[in-house]
């Protein structure tokens, strides 16, 4: 035990102070066990047989399913719509976009394991995240927390609820019948699991600006930067991307979008007309009311234009949001070489709108930026019809699918690297939602395994080609996999040890005496220490007992105290142990201080506000 303690509180330390990265600090516990064990007398520490099993436990192999499950649904931009849906809905400020987000995910966790939920949600805030420009590690973390609180609104929401009418029926068999415990029906729970999924969101949303980590999110031309943002810092452009909305009878019908562009020095790089969208559209088309166009300018110059002619312009993008998302488009950098056969042509004469989708914003050549946009160092030039020279550098807006296919050429040298390249599979979306729902329907409507119900859906995605086997493994976070396998020795050895036990009576022995509410606070405090150490199955089988004989004693009801520690071990916010917390600790560039700082408060709240609710309703 005292070995074990030792290696606890090493662990601790170099999880808070991050001497090493997290996921190696956790596979050199797993070492330090398995050599440990094999010393005389510690013999119990670990079984070397055992030691990995970890990587091939339900928990584990969960998560790399879901995520594989989740990737495959991503391939075919369902996640996209869904977060298209979400933005459309909530508009694209923290305040309404976390409560959307956390709510959602809270309430599908009350019904399947809260790792599965927030993991299939995950490429759903990646993208909002893009989108909005809010950075992804004020967004994971709200989301991540209502996974968890969501596991409390029903008994099958967590492992710990599902097990806890087990525990009670076994501990029955030995309780005189003054003190049978009732089982506890599906929905019992649900007044506790709301409130604390509300205060969780309102949380965030109170005290999100000082809890929450504000580090910006990747910012390359490729990786989803704004194009305002972009061209301002880089070229000086100010920018806004808008969209604009031509009425019937309009006095543009028949004018072209060359002449527009010129006119009022602004690029129109989409155009809507009739149910069907263009991408960059050629500069000769001439416009047909109605329609909507995607311009790219001063917002000030639009609206300008927009009050001369007659047009509406949109506070947000509309029809183009999807199709203009910087997952999808962006801006780019390509340089002209000096063996191209472009140079001495211009954009128009090479028509590079219709043969590359290619919208040319600017051209910068020695020093200087060309661009149809006026900046403050130099006048507005018409780049379409501008020769291109060797080492020019051009600026323009296109979708990445037609990036990579240049990349491919000898024309130009794409100088843009981080852009994304996925392929994306949308005829695929029937098989991919079949194999979802099949996995679904598994785990709520059968006995079988979690893992081996969600690999269930993984294999089929992988078989039907939603994702390519290599696009499944890339799919996996293998940071949160080794993180998670290498600790559960850990918890396996101090419940082995009978450290666990030999805790728990120390810390009830100075319960002893307290009322009835000390009491329950205790085993809640309690239950909260051990579901950081050890699996939260685990700190339930241990403490339900325990909590059951104090209740007696104390002439408390056994069902409640036993009910306080299966809801207190979902109370693991402080580190990222839990399997939700190491699922987004890593795309969100989490530290463990992050975690200590926002998941403190939050383990106050959560133990205020389930003691509140369980004693006024009980």
């Amino acid at each position: 035990m005292i070995v074990v303690l030792l290696i606890l509180g090493a662990t601790i330390v170099l999880f808070t102070t991050e001497l090493f990265r997290i996921d190696f600090t956790a596979i050199l516990v797993m070492v330090v066990l398995g050599l440990l064990s094999q010393v005389s007398g510690l013999e119990n520490l670990a079984d070397p047989s055992k030691l990995f099993d970890g990587f091939a436990s339900n928990a584990v192999i969960s998560i790399i399913a879901v995520m594989i499950i989740g990737a495959g649904l991503d391939k075919t931009g369902l996640m996209s719509r869904v977060a298209g849906a979400i933005l459309k809905f909530g508009g694209k400020t923290e305040v309404r976009i976390i409560p959307i987000i956390s709510g959602t995910v809270g309430v599908i966790s009350s019904f399947m394991q809260n790792v599965g939920a927030a993991a299939l949600f995950l490429p759903v805030v990646s993208r909002i995240s893009v989108r909005t420009e809010i950075p992804l590690s004020r967004l994971l973390m709200p989301m991540g927390f209502c996974a968890i609180l969501g596991g409390t609104m029903t008994m099958v929401g967590s492992s710990p609820l599902i097990l806890l009418n087990d525990l009670i029926l076994s501990s029955n068999e030995g309780l005189p019948e003054a003190y049978q415990m009732e089982s506890f029906s599906l929905f019992s729970v649900t007044p506790i699991g709301i409130c604390l999924v509300v205060t969780g969101i309102l949380y965030f949303l109170l005290l999100g600006r000082w809890v929450l980590p504000g580090q910006s999110s990747k910012t390359d031309a490729g990786s989803g930067r704004s194009v305002r943002e972009y061209l301002k810092k880089i070229y000086g452009l100010k920018s806004d991307l808008v969209e604009v909305v031509v009425p019937e009878g309009s006095i543009l019908r028949g004018h072209s979008f060359a002449d527009m562009m010129v006119a009022h020095n602004l690029y129109i790089i989409g155009s809507y007309h009739r149910g069907q969208k263009w991408f960059t559209p050629v500069l000769d088309t001439q416009i047909e009311d109605p329609c909507r166009l995607a311009v790219l300018g001063r917002r000030k110059v639009i609206q300008q234009m927009a009050d001369a002619y007659g047009l509406e312009v949109l506070p947000e993008l509309d029809i183009f949001a999807e199709s203009y998302a910087p997952t999808v488009a962006g801006v780019a950098e390509l340089v002209i070489p000096p063996d191209s056969d472009m140079i001495g042509q211009s954009a128009r004469d090479l028509s590079m709108r219709k043969t590359m989708g290619l919208g040319l914003l600017a051209i910068h050549r020695s020093g200087e930026t060309l661009s149809l946009v006026e900046t403050e160092e130099h006048d507005a030039t018409n780049v379409g019809r501008e020769p291109f020279k060797a080492g020019d550098t051009l600026v323009a807006f296109t979708a990445w699918d037609n990036l990579a296919r240049i990349s491919q050429g000898r024309e130009m040298v794409v100088v843009t690297a981080d852009y994304p390249r996925d392929e994306l599979r949308p005829h695929k979306v029937g098989w991919a939602l079949f194999f979802f729902l099949l996995a679904l329907s598994l785990i709520l409507f059968t006995d079988l395994k979690l893992s081996l119900a969600l690999l269930t859906g993984a294999c089929g995605m992988i078989a039907a080609n939603v994702l390519r086997v290599d696009e499944a493994y890339e799919a996996v976070s293998w940071q949160t996999v080794f993180l998670l396998a290498s600790l559960i020795p850990l918890g396996q050895a101090v419940q082995a040890t009978g450290t666990a036990t030999w805790i728990a009576h120390q810390i009830l022995v100075v319960l002893d005496g307290w009322p009835i509410w000390g009491l329950q606070a205790g085993l809640a405090l309690l239950a909260t220490g051990f579901t950081l150490v050890m699996s939260n199955v685990g700190a339930t089988v241990l403490l339900v007992p325990l909590a059951i004989s104090i209740a007696i004693e104390a002439g408390g009801d056994p069902a409640i105290f036993a009910l306080t520690v299966a809801i207190s071990t979902s109370n693991s916010f402080l580190i990222p142990t839990h399997q939700v917390n190491a699922l987004i600790m890593g795309p969100a560039g989490y530290k463990v201080t992050d975690f200590l700082r926002s998941g403190g408060i939050m383990t106050v709240l959560f133990l205020l506000v389930s003691l509140t609710v369980m004693n006024v309703i009980y």
